[in-house]
Formats: C-alpha cells, structure tokens, sequence
C-alpha cells in the first residue's frame, strides 16, 4: 500500500498540545494551516516574509501548526524552516511529491526513524524525478514539442529565472519527485502534451514561474488530506484546517482545507478553487497572508485573541 494513503493510526501525543500556562484550551477544536511559500507567505521577488511575521508568532504560541506547502525542494527548505520558526512542523515539497515528519508527527510502527540530524521522516508519494526527466526525454523528441526542464539549465540560468543566491539556486535543482520546466511552445502542444503524460501516470501542474510535472498522485491537495489525518490521528481531534496560497498548483490545497485563502498573486494566472468558504485578499505576498489569516481567524478566536499582537516573530 502507497504510504500517502494510510489514515489509521494510533493516537500519541505532540508536543504542541502538551499543556503549560497560555496553552491551548485542550476542549476547544484545534486548528492547522497549510500554506504555500513562493508569493503567498514569502514575498514573490524579495522572499521576505516580516508582514507575516506578527500571526506566525501568535499561531507558534497557542499551538496552531503551520505547515510549509510548496513547489520547493527539501533542500531548499532546510535553512527556510529554520528561519520561519517552523522545524517542529511537517512539510510538503515538490508539489506534493515529498513530505517531511518531524519526530512530533511520527508514529512509531508506521514511520522509520529519520537518517537526517533533524530526525524528520520522509515519505515519497510519486515516482522518482529520474523517470520523469527519461519521460519527458521520450515525449520531447517523440511529440516535437518545446520546453526547457530545470535541470537542463545551468546554475547562472535558475539564478536568473528565480532570484536566488547560488546556495538557494543549488537545493532548488535538487529534485527528488518532480521536474520543472519552461513551457516554450503553444497551447495546443501543450495539451497534447499534458494527455501524453497521463499514459505515464504523470500530471502537469502550474506554478508562479514554472510548470511542474510530477507523479498522479502527487499534488498539494492529496498531501494535506494525508497530514490532516495524521494530525486527526495523533491528536484525536479533527483540525480547523486553513489554507493560503497564490497559484493554480496551490487549488488542491484550497479545495482540502474548511477555509481557503486566495492570495492576490504577481500574476494574471487563474486560481478557482471549488471551497465555498473563500476569501480572496487585496494584498499580495506576505501582507495578503496576514489579511487572509485575520480574515478568518483575526475575531472568532478567543485564543489567538488572547495572544500578545508581537510586532516581531518570536525565537
């Protein structure tokens, strides 16, 4: 049985429950937020995310998990984790094809102990990124379409596509279940192209900079259904789930979550999630991060009402 499907587990603790002064009120439902990265909780061309920094403050001190979902690589989440404040956290990489358990999140007869220093537990949800790039070889030669995979381009090439430094530019291309890719031709080949994957078990997905391609099974939304489970399964409470995010890769995310929040992106693309609890920010980036989450939350929760409005994230 494929990992990403397992439900039933038993019941432990996280550490994010256990109670102490200004804990969570353990009768009360507790809540979860998934959310993309790249221009939604990062700031599209600078990656700053202080205008989030107040709420993810107040979320780490009343307990709420937040959880990186993105189109980024492991690699690159290392040093961000770190810097968001969210190592106790799992994540999603790569679209969905990679998710990350840290101890707190693990089972002890369903997950293997982690290999890395940080103990996190990873499981793969797709196919390996070698036989996507053999595929996209195949389909490339044999349909006479364009486009350019990230791993084709040189160091300098994803620095210049992307913003970052050469250390970030380097974890970017270290891809484990998907591929990217720059779309170079029109959008008939782009349809026959998309068909000519699915006959592979591969999907096509679009992101802020990049198309995506991936495993079928591997998408944002079927990542998040699998975590909100195993957070239902440990804590013995279905979550309030909230969901953030900017980009058409992010509308199975949006559509597995109670409450959705369309980020106004930096781009024209369409993002029409099916969830009819919706909001829809004035805000780019970070800032329509803080809008969305105020939205929801910023008055029905006597919790995070409670909690010290920090101009800075906490430690």
């Amino acid at each position: 049985m494929n990992e990403h499907t397992r439900a039933t587990h038993t019941p432990t603790a996280l550490p994010e429950v256990t109670l102490s002064p200004g804990s969570p009120d353990p009768a009360l439902q507790p809540r979860l937020v998934v959310t993309d990265l790249d221009g939604s909780l990062l700031d599209h061309h600078s990656y700053d995310f202080s205008p989030a920094a107040p709420w993810l403050a107040r979320l780490k001190q009343v307990g709420v998990p937040v959880i990186p979902v993105t189109s980024k690589t492991r690699a690159e989440l290392i040093s961000l984790r770190e810097s968001l404040g969210l190592t106790a956290t799992p994540f999603v990489a790569e679209n969905g094809a990679v998710i990350g358990l840290p101890p707190g999140w693990c089972h002890a007869r369903l997950d293997r102990p982690g290999s890395g220093l940080d103990g996190v537990v990873i499981k793969h949800t797709g196919v390996d990124v070698g036989f996507i790039r053999a595929r996209l070889n195949v389909w490339r030669k044999r349909l006479g379409v364009r486009f350019t995979r990230m791993s084709e381009l040189d160091l300098s090439q994803v620095m210049a596509l992307t913003g970052l430094d050469e250390a970030r530019a380097k974890a970017a291309r270290q891809r484990e279940g998907s591929e990217p890719l720059i779309w170079e031709d029109d959008e008939a080949a782009l349809a026959n192209f998309r068909l000519a994957l699915e006959g592979d078990g591969l999907t096509l997905t679009q992101g802020g900079r990049f198309w995506h391609v991936m495993g079928k099974a591997s998408d944002k939304g079927s990542a998040v259904d699998w975590l909100i489970k195993r957070f239902t399964a440990l804590r013995g409470r279905a979550p309030l789930s909230l969901g953030l995010g900017d980009g058409p890769n992010d509308i199975s995310m949006l559509d597995a979550v109670d409450q959705a929040v369309v980020i106004k992106g930096c781009h024209d693309l369409a993002v029409v999630p099916t969830n009819t609890a919706l909001y829809r920010t004035k805000e780019t980036g970070p800032t329509g991060w803080a809008e969305g989450v105020a939205h929801w939350w910023g008055r029905d929760d006597r919790r995070l009402a409670a909690a010290p409005r920090l101009q800075t994230a906490t430690a």
